[in-house]
């Protein structure tokens, strides 16, 4: 069991020429520190390559930089983000303030972010994926798909993808809301960047896939089909609010005073962002179904929606 809403929740080891490999480490929890060390001989661990810093995929990475002698890799965007903390949580509660909410709320969800609930400690020391020759050396191939964050990686190795939460069975992951961490200034623009991430995802069709929650998954294009169903109808009931400006407010009149839960809150408010952002450009998701041969099965269902 875990602390949070998605429950269960992996990680994958396995050992490449003699070096034993580590994707994500699980949540910050005793629980999931007990489970960590029985089942991976933190000795003998040389890599730990993490598919995106949300604490329940890199939650014990302080503790095995201190009982391991491991190296810890990093997506790229995570050290941007984890480097200039207090700036970020500033953007975050800019672009929070900029959507109609008010100083209270963003107040909360700033000691929320904070907290041990959703920040694990940051190891003492870690490398940045993307500019280590490592993967390569060990013959995994990472691939950036951005989306449900910006820093999403997928590793692939000898037919099989860890994916974290970019590939999930039967769960919409929403797409957080999030400052731009190459700029520091403005949104970072999940909808554009999980347009092109789909097209790379549909290319692992036929990989056995490891995902971060639930217990298996079938088929990628299942999985893909299913987001972006959820997608498009979502989408449909956020064009009823068209001409409500304030992504607040949009919150307010979907959930109403029931929906109290402030990180709840953010998570509605980043799916309306992507919502709006679809809407604005929905000929980016056409392309990028159609490059992935899956425009076909969702196609009614999209003209339902963006031609209405």
């Amino acid at each position: 069991m875990t602390p949070y809403m998605v429950g269960e929740v992996h990680f994958y080891s396995t050992e490449i020429d003699g070096e034993l490999v580590l994707f994500d480490t699980g949540p910050p929890t005793p629980e999931g520190r007990a489970v960590l060390e029985s089942a991976v001989d933190l000795k003998r661990l040389r890599h730990i390559f993490v598919t995106h810093c949300h604490v329940d995929h890199y939650g014990q990475a302080a503790y095995l930089a201190e009982h391991s002698d491991a190296e810890i890799y990093f997506p790229r965007q995570d050290v941007l983000r984890l480097e200039r903390l207090k700036e970020w949580i500033a953007g975050v509660h800019r672009l929070l303030r900029a959507a109609g909410f008010p100083e209270e709320y963003c107040v909360r969800l700033k000691h929320l972010f904070l907290s041990q609930d959703m920040l694990a400690p940051t190891p003492r020391r870690y490398r940045v994926v993307e500019e280590s020759e490592v993967p390569a050396r060990l013959g995994i191939e990472v691939i950036a798909c951005p989306g449900h964050s910006q820093s999403d990686l997928v590793y692939r190795y000898q037919g099989e993808a860890v994916t974290g939460d970019v590939l999930l069975r039967e769960i919409f992951q929403s797409p957080s809301l999030d400052l731009d961490v190459e700029t520091f200034d403005g949104r970072f623009r999940n909808y554009e960047a999980y347009c092109a991430s789909l097209v790379k995802l549909a290319a692992l069709e036929g990989e056995k896939i490891l995902p971060s929650h639930r217990q298996y998954l079938p088929s990628v294009n299942a999985a893909l089909l299913f987001y972006v169903r959820k997608l498009i109808d979502r989408a449909g009931q956020v064009k009823r609010y068209a001409g409500v400006d304030l992504v607040s407010e949009v919150v307010r009149q979907i959930f109403g005073p029931s929906l109290t839960n402030p990180f709840v809150i953010y998570l509605k408010a980043s799916e309306i962002y992507f919502m709006r952002d679809f809407l604005a450009a929905p000929h980016l998701l056409q392309q990028a179904l159609e490059t992935a041969d899956l425009f076909g099965p969702v196609a009614d269902l999209f003209h339902g929606v963006v031609d209405e």
